[in-house]
């Protein structure tokens, strides 16, 4: 004699099995995440975020500066403007002197 599941239990197992759906759908959607800004990053990774072109990357002074090859932007990572605002005046205006045109 079989005997019929209860309400109870198949709403517990349905339960279950969406949870367990969802879950996999998360990890899915997180991998998809690091995949789309690894892919974003390769793209853009020291590109000027004006005009797209390369940057190219000066170290003065123990400070690393990004200039655009082609509007000659000039752009700072984390830190760098920190780093430049604690510069000496005469060193701060030679450095200024690297990116006249």
């Amino acid at each position: 004699m079989t005997q019929k599941p209860s309400e109870r239990e198949e709403e517990y197992f349905v339960r279950m099995e969406f949870e367990r759906r969802k879950q996999i759908e998360m990890e899915g959607q997180k991998k998809l995440a690091v995949e789309e800004k690894e892919r974003l990053k390769s793209l853009h990774f020291m590109k000027c975020p004006k005009c797209g072109m390369e940057l190219i990357e000066i170290d003065y002074r123990g400070v690393k500066v990004d200039k655009c090859s082609a509007c000659e932007g000039v752009w700072l990572d984390a830190g760098e403007l920190d780093a430049v605002a604690g510069l000496e005046k005469s060193v701060l205006d030679g450095l200024f002197n690297v990116f006249k045109r």
